[in-house]
């Protein structure tokens, strides 16, 4: 299969199926770096460590190079993505059924982020493409168990491990810091958390970018007839064209989501976003390296959970924190069914 930039473009103008797919990848990662990235730097611009103009400007290089660099050292997140389900052996409709799971989690998350809730792109992705490759003969025989349960394992990894690093991370770092003046310690802390933040939104690009740059590869293989991506290398040139978008995406910004994450549920310290920065970022890797998905918004929101557990439990926003189990408890069924229907409707038309 001829991956090159040159036969891609070739492609779009002799299949309109592929174009669409490639237009709606693009939107669901601008989006993305819209609704999902502002995670990453919430607590940095809460605790006034920097202000949001440029922490999002730092969020956008920092997800470029996230995607970009972890993508080419370790592609197994895309992997796994391009595997988890099967859309059967007719191509065209496979990627009919491709698109309408994007055009669905472009929808859905788009109407979240309306109302300011953060967001779980991932299980958006993972549901949409679930629902759509249940729409087409294969049934329920289309979704791969086996690449499946990682999500399930992303899952509880995400929230427990989040939630214990968060806490420890914590406790740790106000332990080493308990002799140091007030004064100097926040100075310190402040420079610390921008360190914090970067490393946060270089996580989330090599973890979400990885997730859609394996979906546009799927719809690249389905163009070519191929039925899977197996043993075939992502090329560089779409780890950097979706870096690009997902960075574009990121420089929008997202308030709503930041003063959701960051204010709402816990009132952060310096040290305790830094110490929520680092927890979620080392989770974030660990699941990267081992090939998990998991969403950054539920690392992110369970390492600040932690932070505030260390200090006690009253710091913590239940009622925020229920709203956004809600929407994430939601997210499976609620866009696996609309890129279902989604899917019927375009493999009906189509």
């Amino acid at each position: 299969m001829d991956v090159s930039f040159a036969d891609f473009f070739r492609q779009l103008s002799s299949s309109p199926a592929l174009l669409i797919t490639a237009l709606l990848t693009l939107g669901v990662i601008f989006v993305n770096g819209w609704t999902d990235a502002p995670n990453a730097i919430a607590t940095c611009i809460t605790t006034r460590c920097m202000r949001p103009r440029p922490a999002i400007l730092m969020s956008a290089a920092f997800n470029f190079l996230g995607v970009l660099i972890m993508t080419k050292v370790n592609a197994s997140v895309a992997s796994t993505i391009s595997n988890m389900v099967d859309f059967g052996a007719d191509t065209e409709t496979a990627l009919i059924a491709l698109s309408a799971a994007l055009f669905s989690i472009v929808v859905y998350s788009t109407g979240a982020s309306y109302f300011g809730i953060p967001t779980s792109e991932s299980h958006s992705l993972i549901a949409g493409l679930t629902g759509a490759a249940i729409a087409t003969e294969q049934g329920l025989g289309a979704v791969n168990g086996a690449e499946w349960i990682k999500v399930i394992y992303g899952l509880f990894l995400s929230l427990l491990l989040g939630f214990c690093v968060g806490y420890a991370v914590c406790r740790i770092v106000a332990f080493l810091f308990r002799k140091m003046d007030r004064r100097r310690a926040n100075g310190f802390f402040t420079y610390a958390q921008i360190a914090g933040a970067a490393s946060m939104s270089f996580m989330h690009g090599a973890q979400d970018g990885q997730k859609f740059i394996g979906v546009l590869f799927l719809g690249i293989a389905f163009a070519h007839g191929e039925t899977s991506v197996h043993g075939v290398l992502i090329p560089v040139w779409l780890m950097i064209l979706c870096s690009i978008v997902m960075g574009a995406g990121t420089s929008v910004g997202g308030e709503k989501i930041i003063r959701s994450v960051g204010m709402d549920m816990v009132k952060l310290e310096k040290y305790q976003g830094f110490s929520a920065d680092v927890a979620a970022s080392l989770c974030l890797l660990l699941s990267s390296l081992t090939g998990i998905p998991v969403s950054t918004t539920h690392t992110k929101t369970s390492a600040i959970m932690g932070v505030g557990a260390s200090r006690r439990l009253s710091a913590i926003n239940f009622s925020v924190v229920r709203d956004m189990m809600l929407t994430w408890v939601f997210t499976f069924p609620g866009c696996g069914l609309i890129s279902f229907l989604m899917a019927k409707l375009f493999l009906a038309i189509f």
